[in-house]
C-alpha cells in the first residue's frame, strides 16, 4: 500500500513539473521578439485629446473671440473669412494624426486644416461620426505648433461645432503641452516678474524704474508694471483700441478679494492725487485702494516710473507714485496713499509683465526695462543691476510655455504670450550693464505736486 501511494505520488510530480516545462517553452515562444520590437512597444505614441475652449483663438478679428469660443468649444463659426488657430507644444517631430471632436453634425460641409507644412481639405458629411478622421501631418520642428482651420462651403448655418482636436503619433511619444484646466488663466496666459536684488541692510525711500514698449508690441490687455513693492505695483496698460492708462493700487492689510469687507483700521487712505487721476477701490486680486489716469502713452517711448514709501503715524506707511512724460518734460503726481498696520521703507521691489484680456493671449507682447535705481534715507543713489526672472502658475504648473526674460545690453526685458518656443528657463538670474549715472531729480519740487 505505501508503495504504490509512492508511485502515485512521484507520477504526481512528474506530470507537474512536465507541465511548468511546457508553460516556460509557450511563454518564451509568445516573447520571442528582437530588442527593436519590445522598444517599440514601449514608446507607443500617445493620443491626446485638445480641448478647443482652451487652446483655440480667432486670429484674424480678435472681437469675435467671445462668441466664437465659447464654454463648450467653437460654437458659431459661420463666416469663411473667420481663421481659428489652435496651439499645443510637442518635443518631438515626426508625423502626427489629427482628428476632430465634434458635437454633432447637422449638416454636410467643407472646411481647409493646416498644420505644419501640411494641408488638407476635408467633407464632413452629415452621417459621420462624432470623430472624424483629418489625416496625417509632419511635424518637422519641435516646439508649438497651430493647427489653422478655415471653412469653404456648407449646407447648414455652422462650419462645424468643434469640441476638441484629438492627436496621435510619433511626434506624440514624448511630452506633449497644452491648456487643460483653469482656462482663463492659460487663455490669458503667463505672467513673468523680475525681482531686483537689493542692498542689505539699507532703508530704501525711492525706487526709480524706466519702462519701453516696443512698436507693436503694445497689445490690448497688456499691464507692464514698472515699480512693484511689498504692498502694491505702478505701470502703465493698453485698455482698449482708444484707452491707455497709468495704474497705480496699494493693498490693504486686510486679506479679503471684496473690498467692502475691509475694516475702517485697514481701508488705504487717499492722501492726494493728481489732476486727471481716478481713485477708488479695488478686489478681485487682494483689494485696496487704486488710482489711475487715461493717458495716451505711445510705444517706443521711454517713460520713467518715481515710487515713494516711508514710515508714516499711527504705525502706517505712506506710498506716493509720480509719472515722467517725455511729451509733458516733467514728473506728474499720480496718487498718494496711506496704509495701516505697518510702518516701513520700501521692500520687495519687481517689475511685472501680464495680459489680463483672455481674447489677446495668442499675441506676443514686450517691453524693456531699463535703468534702475533706489534712492535710500543716506541721501544715496544705488542702480539695480540684478534681477531674478520668475513666472506665474500657469507657467509653472506647464500649461502655457510663452515666456521669456532676461538683458540685452543695458536693459532688463520680459515677454509673454503668442505661443513662441524660445522659453527663458523659471528662476534664472540675470545681470544687466552698469548704466553708471544716477537720475536727477528735484524732490523739493515733487513734494510740493502731493
Amino acid at each position: 500500500m505505501i508503495l504504490n501511494k509512492t508511485k502515485k505520488t512521484l507520477s504526481g510530480i512528474s506530470i507537474i513539473i512536465l507541465s511548468v516545462f511546457m508553460m516556460g517553452i509557450v511563454f518564451s515562444c509568445k516573447n520571442d521578439k528582437n530588442p527593436d520590437q519590445i522598444a517599440a512597444t514601449k514608446i507607443k505614441p500617445l493620443s491626446f485629446e485638445i480641448p478647443a475652449k482652451g487652446n483655440s483663438w480667432v486670429t484674424n478679428n480678435v472681437v469675435l473671440n467671445n462668441r466664437i469660443i465659447r464654454d463648450d468649444g467653437i460654437r458659431n463659426w459661420k463666416d469663411s473669412e473667420t481663421r481659428i488657430k489652435t496651439y499645443f507644444k510637442t518635443e518631438k517631430t515626426g508625423k502626427i494624426n489629427l482628428m476632430l471632436k465634434l458635437k454633432g453634425i447637422e449638416e454636410s460641409s467643407k472646411i481647409r486644416i493646416s498644420l505644419g507644412s501640411d494641408t488638407k481639405e476635408i467633407t464632413i458629411k452629415k452621417a459621420n461620426k462624432k470623430e472624424v478622421s483629418i489625416g496625417e501631418f509632419n511635424i518637422s520642428k519641435a516646439g508649438y505648433q497651430t493647427i489653422e482651420i478655415q471653412g469653404l462651403q456648407k449646407d447648414g448655418t455652422v462650419y462645424a461645432d468643434i469640441d476638441a482636436f484629438i492627436i496621435e503619433g510619433a511626434a506624440t511619444a514624448a511630452n506633449v503641452y497644452f491648456i487643460k484646466e483653469d482656462f482663463y488663466f492659460g487663455r490669458r496666459g503667463p505672467s513673468v516678474h523680475l525681482s531686483y536684488e537689493l542692498p542689505k541692510e539699507k532703508k530704501i525711500t525711492y525706487f526709480y524704474n524706466e519702462i519701453n514698449v516696443p512698436e507693436g508690441e503694445d497689445v490690448i490687455g497688456s499691464y507692464y508694471m514698472a515699480n512693484g513693492f511689498k504692498d502694491g505695483y505702478f505701470g502703465i496698460q493698453v485698455n482698449s483700441e482708444t484707452e491707455r492708462r497709468i495704474l497705480f493700487s496699494v493693498w490693504s492689510p486686510f486679506d479679503t478679494q471684496d473690498p467692502n469687507e475691509i475694516p475702517d483700521d485697514h481701508k488705504i487712505i487717499l492722501l492726494g492725487k493728481g489732476d486727471g487721476v481716478t481713485s477708488g477701490e479695488f478686489g478681485n486680486e487682494g483689494s485696496g485702494g487704486q488710482s489711475y489716469k487715461v493717458y495716451n502713452w505711445k510705444a517706443s517711448t521711454t517713460y520713467k516710473f518715481l515710487l515713494k514709501g516711508v514710515p508714516a503715524k499711527n504705525n502706517s506707511t505712506d506710498y506716493t507714485a509720480y509719472f515722467y512724460a517725455p511729451e509733458q518734460g516733467k514728473w506728474n503726481l499720480i496718487a498718494s496713499f496711506r496704509r495701516p498696520q505697518a510702518s516701513r521703507y520700501l521692500q520687495n521691489l519687481y517689475s511685472f509683465l501680464e495680459n489680463f484680456e483672455t481674447k489677446t493671449g495668442y499675441i506676443s507682447r514686450k517691453a524693456n526695462y531699463n535703468n534702475q535705481w533706489i534712492y535710500t534715507s543716506d541721501n544715496e543713489w544705488i542702480e539695480l543691476t540684478k534681477a531674478k526672472f520668475t513666472a506665474d502658475a500657469t507657467a509653472r504648473k506647464e500649461s502655457r510655455w510663452d515666456y521669456a526674460g532676461g538683458v540685452e545690453g543695458n536693459k532688463f526685458f520680459m515677454k509673454n504670450c503668442g505661443f513662441f518656443s524660445d522659453t527663458t528657463p523659471i528662476d534664472s538670474h540675470f545681470t544687466r550693464k552698469s548704466n553708471g549715472v544716477a537720475p536727477i531729480i528735484d524732490f523739493s519740487k515733487l513734494e510740493a505736486l502731493e
